[in-house]
């Protein structure tokens, strides 16, 4: 996967767990998933406007409507990954996050990663413009 430009970008740190690996006591490829989602959940925490609670507050949610993940080694348990998230500008009313998770001991790439989330309100309406909301954390966050 080509990682694009970011505008920002946002690091966290997850333990894998003996729960998250498979029986080649590796972390299972579906535990990555979970890696993101705690990428993203920092990400919206360091950059106040975007976490779940903000979405929620303002009358939208925002699902993943599409994720890519290329794996490139494996992590173990034990291991501390180093995911990193970043946030990718784009025209339309979604949020696009790339990711690279790091084997912490060696920065060493172990997966990158791309989510596309849609804008939607709570009753399920598709929004083709960007909400009022993400207008003003995008003022906020960045340098244009």
């Amino acid at each position: 996967m080509k990682l694009h430009p970011a505008a920002l970008a946002d690091k966290t740190e997850v333990l894998v767990r003996f729960s998250d690996v498979d029986m080649m006591r590796v972390a299972w490829h579906g535990s990555y998933v979970a890696y993101l989602e705690d990428g993203r959940e920092h990400f919206g925490k360091t950059f106040k406007g975007v976490g779940y609670d903000d979405y929620f507050r303002t009358g939208y949610v925002a699902p993943v409507v599409n994720l890519t993940i290329d794996y490139k080694q494996s992590l173990k348990c034990g291991d501390v990954a180093v995911v990193e998230t970043r946030y990718i500008p784009t025209e339309g009313a979604k949020l696009i996050l790339e990711y690279v998770i790091y084997r912490k001991s060696d920065m060493a790439v172990m997966a990158t990663a791309q989510t596309t989330q849609m804008f939607m309100t709570a009753d399920g309406e598709v929004q083709y413009t960007d909400p009022d909301f993400f207008v003003e954390w995008k003022r906020r966050w960045l340098k244009n």
